[in-house]
């Protein structure tokens, strides 16, 4: 992991033929702001060209005259929203993933082609993106495996010191956790996220991601008890160590982890209280 964040409107070289630019967007939801990848030597692809900043995509084609291909790893406004303006301004192709129509996706975007799993995207000057695809934190969501360098591009499945919000019903707790698995398989090197730091040691990442996954749905387990509950009332006690501020995000996650419970017969829901049932939860 490097030392620390660049600071937004600064290119980072943050791999062989990979440069990071942060964007100007800090937030609760995006930390210190999105970070775009340029790839290539010189930079003929970007990765999550971000808000529709109009100094953020200044700099963008500034630093890749030469730009052909704009991918995203899913349309959340915050990664996409600049990408119609770019790819307008320089004539890139458009990749990515046609928006869910939960509304709080990025409008308009309509991609030149959708890549599918494990689709392998050539890259000008040699080497390929894999596409693999991410469901959970959108039913969207694509990560990039930069080959043969091992550097996964990872959106907001996976983030620099944080799990990411999952809001139903786009987003998914089950099928976030199996995307996760399914990226075991790859022979990951080093994470690029979409927002902090790089990553290293991939497998113990992910395992960590998970574990820190399973832990909570066995305080929501816990919290259920043998009696029926609201989200309220379970979110205080299941996101006790988290900040109260915090809580109106994780209301998202923790219904998140309800639903993937119910899928699994682990509990049920009448109306707005949630119950226990006999499970291999149990």
């Amino acid at each position: 992991m490097s030392a620390q964040a660049p600071e937004p409107g600064r290119l980072v070289r943050a791999a062989r033929g990979v440069q990071r630019l942060l964007a100007p967007n800090p937030s609760l939801m995006t930390g210190p702001g999105t970070n775009t990848y340029l790839v290539g030597d010189p930079p003929t692809a970007v990765i999550d060209p971000g808000p529709d900043d109009h100094g953020h995509l200044e700099r963008i084609v500034g630093a890749a005259p030469e730009l052909a291909l704009i991918l995203l790893t899913h349309t959340h406004p915050d990664h996409a929203a600049g990408a119609m303006a770019l790819a307008a301004r320089t004539g890139a192709r458009l990749a990515g993933r046609a928006a869910p129509g939960d509304g709080r996706q990025v409008r308009g975007f309509e991609p030149q082609f959708e890549p599918q799993r494990d689709q392998r995207i050539a890259l000008q000057g040699g080497g390929s993106l894999r596409a693999i695809d991410t469901p959970g934190h959108a039913s969207n969501h694509v990560c990039y495996l930069l080959e043969p360098d091992g550097l996964l591009f990872s959106g907001d499945h996976i983030l620099d010191g944080v799990t990411p919000v999952i809001i139903p019903p786009d987003g998914s707790m089950a099928g976030y956790l199996r995307s996760l698995q399914r990226l075991r398989d790859y022979p990951l090197a080093t994470i690029a996220p979409g927002h902090g730091r790089l990553l290293s040691a991939p497998l113990a990442v992910i395992d960590g991601i998970i574990a820190h996954r399973e832990r909570r749905e066995a305080k929501v387990l816990r919290a259920l008890g043998d009696g029926q509950r609201t989200v309220g009332e379970l979110l205080a006690v299941v996101y006790d160590d988290v900040r109260s501020e915090l809580h109106g995000l994780a209301r998202f996650s923790l219904t998140a982890h309800l639903l993937k419970l119910e899928e699994e017969g682990g509990c049920r829901h009448e109306g707005d209280r949630w119950y226990r049932t006999t499970s291999k939860h149990s």
